[in-house]
């Protein structure tokens, strides 16, 4: 199957990119930015997603039997700092790409990647499941809500072949450190090479939080591409939740040097959701899929990662 891959060149596009070709399937890819040159591509076209007069002729000449919208402004923390243009790439973008495939490849299967942060704050000790309301609290999270809500109406009156996605947090080697946990593990690398006073800096870690791996992520992408049913949306989820103060902790336990844990006030979102996990009922009926990698080997994974990264930079890059 020839699949397209928009945002390829992100986090999670390239371990889908090396899914799907473990797979057999034909890789083809679409951003703004060039891809790089490791990923398995057979074909890719630059293009600014929000830009129907690029992507419409693109997928014309592509001409994709399905498409993975990973595409977007994926920083909840940033979008209070520019959230008109996380507006512009998560929502227009979306739609834009639909109004492509409803010109020039009508009868792909398109899977939108939405996020879970759109159901917003849930009473602690329950799982939330896709028939929720949303309640955003982050520019991002709106923007997803928007971009799913929009894209489903849109598809249903199109007659387009739509799945959507709530995937919940995920994480794993290669996240950019502006993110909780790559941004624990590259400190932790950094003070074992002895980068200043062994300080852990972080932000509210008071909340809970459903946290997958990202290979175990992109294999239920690719299971709903096969399986997933036209017009439904699926959490993407663990099922269970972990403190934020937890996975500190077990990350500092696995640190070579003691590591002491304070709060940076810069480090702390506007607004957060102190509680917020999934229920992966649906996706797993449909398709079978659970998510199976331990939180504990994603955190080791990612901090040998960071280590062998900080290793290779200059000493003074360590400081």
């Amino acid at each position: 199957m020839r699949v397209l891959i928009t945002g390829v060149s992100g986090f999670v596009g390239g371990y889908l990119a090396r899914r799907l070709a473990e797979g057999g399937h034909e890789l083809l890819g679409l951003g703004v930015q060039p891809a790089p040159a490791e990923l398995p591509l057979a074909t890719y076209r630059l293009a600014d997603l929000t830009r129907l007069e690029q992507v419409e002729p693109a997928l014309g000449e592509l001409a994709p039997a399905a498409i993975v919208n990973l595409a977007g402004q994926a920083s909840a923390a940033r979008s209070f700092e520019d959230p008109s243009e996380t507006f512009r790439v998560n929502t227009t973008g979306a739609l834009v790409l639909l109004e492509a495939v409803r010109r020039a490849a009508p009868r792909a299967r398109v899977l939108q990647v939405g996020s879970g942060e759109s159901y917003g704050p849930q009473p602690p000790g329950t799982r939330v499941a896709e028939s929720a309301p949303f309640r955003p609290v982050s520019p991002y999270a709106l923007s997803k809500a928007a971009a799913d809500t929009a894209c489903a109406a849109y598809a249903e009156a199109n007659d387009l072949d739509l799945v959507r996605t709530r995937s919940f947090a995920h994480t794993g080697p290669g996240q950019d450190s502006r993110f909780v946990l790559p941004s624990f593990a590259r400190q932790i690398a950094r003070l074992e090479r002895g980068a200043g006073e062994a300080v852990l800096r972080v932000g509210n870690l008071e909340v809970t939080r459903d946290l997958s791996d990202v290979r175990d992520v992109v294999a239920a992408y690719v299971a709903l591409l096969e399986r997933g049913v036209r017009g439904a949306a699926y959490n993407v989820c663990r099922g269970e939740g972990v403190r934020l103060a937890d996975v500190a902790a077990r990350l500092t336990s696995l640190a070579r040097v003691a590591v002491r844990i304070e709060v940076d006030p810069a480090r702390v979102r506007p607004v957060d959701v102190p509680y917020l996990v999934g229920d992966p009922t649906a996706i797993a009926r449909v398709t079978g899929w659970r998510a199976a990698i331990p939180i504990e080997q994603t955190l080791r994974d990612t901090l040998e990662e960071w280590r062998r990264r900080e290793a290779s930079s200059p000493p003074e890059a360590a400081g």
